[in-house]
């Protein structure tokens, strides 16, 4: 087993436990591959009638790791990321997905929940997409389904400024179901899972299948993934790492970024 990745069944349940709570559950290129297989095998696993996902510590994750995020701008890194299969996996699986968030949800932390079909949210959950902090662009088919949730004005401006996004405010904005206390996280997470197991699992998977437009979404992950690409490799994004590294404000003033 993936010591970063935690996966347990019990009672219909697959509950996937970020566990690197140390770098605030960063989510590396090998944690992407356990996650996308797990996903994929409780997709025709008749066993899983639910998939829970929470993390370890104070944060649900801090995002991408930066560190393998910047190899990738030097123009290093895998090939072909997992990172990519996880979000096609979490997008197309007819297995309904809780998430169990505390502390701060980064980048992908906040736009996987997107495609979460009930999103419990501890009181010092904080949502933080800073994509375009780091001279990149949305990615999880987050450009089209934030605005589609929460209108364009307030999408727009949580990607543009990349500002946390308080717990209150997401369940006010229909990101998430519920919000309780830090303490109770977890015990209603599995409540709320055990709850949705125990319905005809043919008739839920058939329901989420008619809501959501699968094509559409693995279209939108295409096109972002392409830009997304390109825009790893600017002189903007090399920018933005290098004083992320340096630990300094990052100045895209003299960057023409066309």
């Amino acid at each position: 087993m993936h010591t970063e990745v935690k996966l347990d069944r019990t009672a219909g349940v697959l509950t996937i436990t970020l566990s690197r709570p140390d770098k605030k559950n960063a989510l590396t290129d090998a944690m992407y591959g356990v996650l996308a297989d797990a996903i994929d095998s409780a997709s025709s696993d008749q066993e899983v009638r639910v998939i829970l996902i929470q993390g370890e510590g104070d944060a649900f994750t801090a995002g991408n790791d930066l560190g393998e995020f910047a190899a990738q701008a030097a123009g290093s890194g895998p090939a072909e990321p997992n990172v990519a299969r996880f979000l096609h996996n979490i997008a197309s699986t007819s297995v309904p997905v809780i998430a169990a968030v505390q502390g701060k949800a980064v980048g992908v932390g906040t736009t996987m929940l997107l495609h979460c079909d009930y999103v419990i949210l501890s009181e010092d959950a904080q949502l933080i997409t800073p994509f375009i902090n780091l001279a990149l662009v949305p990615e999880a088919a987050s450009s089209y389904l934030l605005p589609l949730r929460i209108g364009h004005a307030r999408a727009f401006e949580m990607f543009a400024f990349g500002e946390p996004l308080p717990a209150a405010t997401a369940l006010a904005c229909g990101i998430a179901n519920k919000v309780v206390p830090n303490a109770d996280l977890r015990s209603e997470a599995r409540r709320v899972a055990e709850r949705i197991a125990a319905k005809p699992y043919g008739s839920m998977t058939a329901m989420k299948q008619l809501m959501r437009d699968v094509e559409k979404l693995a279209s939108q992950m295409g096109a972002e993934r392409a830009v997304f690409t390109k825009r790893l490799q600017s002189e903007e994004a090399r920018e933005a790492f290098r004083a992320f590294s340096e630990k300094r404000r990052p100045d895209f003033s003299r960057i023409n970024g066309r």
